[in-house]
């Protein structure tokens, strides 16, 4: 039911916890609430659960919103979190329809009225025009929005990218700060106008590392044979991913390396036509589904291959360094910044052939491992879930001071 006297704006402004205007937070935590479109397996999913749980208590209140998991996605929260505390808003979910979205736009509000939150930052593109809107008719005084990787290129036609630019052009006239993960995203959105440069800040995903696991015993949890290279690929199967290449660049990695074996961990919409292509190629590729056993995966390769024609910067790529393990991807959007090419793994060009030369390369063993630890020593400084929370922790913060000091300032005016 549409509750059309909730469009009415609460008064959560700059005070969203009430009381005097020159000193917004009174000595109360900072109340964070978060909003996702849903939490599908992958990055974001992921950077959400850890940030939920890993703000200082004593310093910030956090909430979760999130939407229903699509038909043929796997769930993270069933598969990696079921206890990680949340809110489901089921229309808030991925299918754009009018009526389902202006339902999750009052609930949204509702959960702001509820919550009084003095910062709303939102996470993925619907999310991030549902949230906003909601936060800014609310008045709520501080908004943020992560850009996990962007819609500019590759997924729509030419018309629909121009509107999806200007839309996000307004939502960023009325978002506090951006966070990208990313340099590479950022030059990108900044590339097509959206926002200014002081707007953003590059925050890059973090994980957790692996624990000591057996190579040996991991492969006989999945299945894989031991004594063979096995090239790994972990997400889901769209066309933004290329399994085609993928699977394309195994079938010349095979005919110099018979031996090699693929695994695919993951699914989606090309699942089927994957598998298809990949007939010919018989047990040298094996589909594993969703895992819970992330860190099985890892441990059990010896390379991991990223085949995408865009990407923000993909957290397969950082659990892969996190483990040791060095990577083959094409040389699109932040990866990059993950990928020290040469060092912790090898940037491809976005063909089958130059993705074959290159895990050819990897599955040399001296290679593999030099390259393999230096993808671990760099991870564990750069790409950690503490630095992920302190970089927001930090962000709040200075957020919240800055709104502190110019409400002074008007103030004293």
């Amino acid at each position: 039911r549409l509750d059309l006297p909730d469009l009415v704006a609460p008064d959560v402004s700059g005070v969203a916890g009430g009381g005097d205007p020159m000193n917004p937070l009174e000595g109360r935590p900072i109340r964070v609430l978060r909003v996702i479109a849903r939490m599908n397996v992958g990055g974001p999913a992921w950077q959400v659960s850890v940030l939920t749980r890993g703000l200082d208590t004593s310093r910030f209140e956090t909430r979760l919103i999130a939407g229903d998991v699509g038909g043929g996605e796997a769930d993270f929260v069933e598969l990696r979190d079921p206890d990680l505390p949340l809110v489901k808003i089921p229309a808030l979910g991925r299918n754009v329809r009018f009526g389902d979205d202006l339902r999750a736009f009052i609930a949204i509000r509702r959960e702001i009225r509820l919550f009084r939150p003095d910062i709303v930052h939102t996470h993925t593109a619907k999310a991030g025009v549902l949230g906003r809107l909601a936060a800014a008719t609310c008045r709520v005084p501080v908004r943020v929005h992560t850009f996990h990787g962007h819609l500019l290129q590759g997924y729509f036609n030419r018309l629909i990218s121009r509107v999806l630019v200007l839309v996000e052009k307004f939502l960023a006239w009325r978002t506090t700060a951006l966070v990208a993960v990313g340099e590479r995203v950022r030059d990108d959105l900044l590339a097509a106008g959206i926002a200014r440069l002081d707007q953003y800040t590059v925050i890059p995903p973090g994980v957790a590392p692996a624990g000591p696991l057996d190579r040996e015993s991991a492969r006989v949890r999945l299945g894989l044979p031991f004594g063979v290279p096995v090239v790994l690929f972990v997400g889901r199967l769209t066309v933004i991913k290329r399994p085609d290449r993928l699977i394309e660049a195994m079938s010349y990695v095979l005919a110099r390396r018979p031996d090699a074996v693929l695994a695919v961990a993951g699914e989606g919409g090309l699942l089927e036509e994957t598998r298809s292509r990949a007939e010919p190629l018989g047990a040298s590729v094996r589909f594993l589904g969703w895992r819970r056993d992330i860190a099985d995966l890892y441990v059990a390769a010896d390379c991991v291959v990223l085949t995408s024609d865009s990407e923000g910067m993909p957290v397969t790529l950082i659990e892969a360094a996190m483990a040791g393990v060095p990577v083959v991807t094409t040389d699109v959007g932040s990866a990059r910044e993950v990928v020290r090419d040469g060092v912790t793994g090898l940037l491809a060009a976005p063909e089958a052939a130059s993705v074959a030369d290159c895990v050819l390369g990897l599955l040399d063993g001296q290679l593999r491992d030099q390259m393999g630890a230096a993808a671990r020593a760099r991870a564990e400084v750069e790409f950690s879930t503490e630095r992920l929370v302190a970089d927001h922790e930090a962000l709040y913060e200075q957020l919240m001071v800055e709104l502190a000091t110019d409400a002074g300032q008007a103030g004293a005016g």
